[in-house]
């Protein structure tokens, strides 16, 4: 599939070397075909590898995508240059008045902190607005699940004893849902993370559908009734994101455990093992089909 992107996005090479088809602006207005429109909202901290996780992902579909990077004006990014930040993303305020097929936002280190002290939770409690009339589906990664379930619904998270970090298996809980069509009843899932969600706030809204979970890191996909999609996790993470996430946080003299069932023997001195790529693919693939695609209105 292609992916159609800012000529200026760095990763455009790295994606060019990986086999992975993407083409500039200039090329797609050549193609007569109705592209799908995603906008990307990354707090991820590392802008360049999260945009590189998610597009391969992306890629998997036979549909042209026309991907949008979109910034909040109210955050001091302190871990990307500002021009990078400029040349590549488009403030919430460009885009508002747009509409997308659907929209992807990712993680954010803050999750011991209060929502509203977050310091842009008024600019995304108002995203989070925004999608109800301008976007057909959203997918929510990590914390922005938190804050999403939140936002909309009052689901509370807590805070853990030690981070939950590592790869751990889960079930498929609902079995008719087409966001899990083709992926095995038992999966695994890469997390990292302080914070968890309260099941009974879930279960007890009958809005919210728990899709699957796991026994040791909680619920982790739960849909509701408006084809939106909240991912308690990472399924994003490519091979070394947790090894590099232990390096670092060892480098820093934080005496991080080894994550688990992710390094073979848990020995962090081993290759690590891919157990969760096929999945997550087949969960991306999906949303774009079934949550998107099929449900998007032909002309924007």
């Amino acid at each position: 599939m292609p992916l159609r992107l800012k000529e200026t996005l760095p990763v455009i090479e790295k994606l060019k070397k990986e086999n992975i088809f993407a083409m500039t602006e200039e090329r797609a207005q050549h193609q007569d075909i109705r592209q799908l429109k995603i906008a990307v909202l990354n707090l991820m901290p590392d802008k360049e590898n999260t945009e590189l996780q998610l597009l391969r992902l992306l890629s998997n579909s036979p549909l042209q995508i026309e991907v949008t990077f979109i910034r909040l004006v109210t955050h001091q990014y302190k871990n990307t240059p500002a021009s990078y930040m400029l040349n590549n993303y488009l403030p919430f305020y460009q885009i508002e008045n747009k509409y997308f097929d659907g929209l992807i936002i990712t993680g954010a280190p803050v999750e011991k902190l209060a929502y509203e002290d977050v310091d842009y939770w008024g600019e995304l409690s108002s995203i989070f607005e925004w999608t109800r009339l301008h976007v057909t589906s959203t997918l929510y990664l990590c914390w922005a699940a938190q804050a999403g379930l939140y936002y909309h619904y009052g689901v509370h998270k807590f805070e853990l004893d030690n981070k939950l970090s590592g790869v751990f298996s889960h079930t498929v809980t609902d079995t008719q849902s087409e966001l899990l069509r083709g992926i095995d009843k038992n999966f695994y899932a890469p997390h990292s993370r302080y914070t968890g969600l309260n099941r009974d706030d879930i279960i007890s809204n009958d809005k919210l559908t728990i899709t699957a979970e796991s026994d040791e890191a909680g619920p982790y996909i739960i849909t509701d009734d408006k084809g939106n999609v909240f991912v308690n996790g990472h399924p994003e993470y490519d091979l070394y994101r947790l090894s590099e996430e232990y390096i670092r946080d060892t480098d820093k003299g934080l005496s991080p455990q080894v994550p688990k069932n992710y390094f073979p023997d848990d020995d962090p001195e081993k290759e690590p093992v891919s157990r969760w790529l096929s999945a997550s693919n087949v969960l991306f693939t999906n949303w774009l089909n079934y949550f998107v695609y099929q449900i998007t209105p032909y002309e924007f």
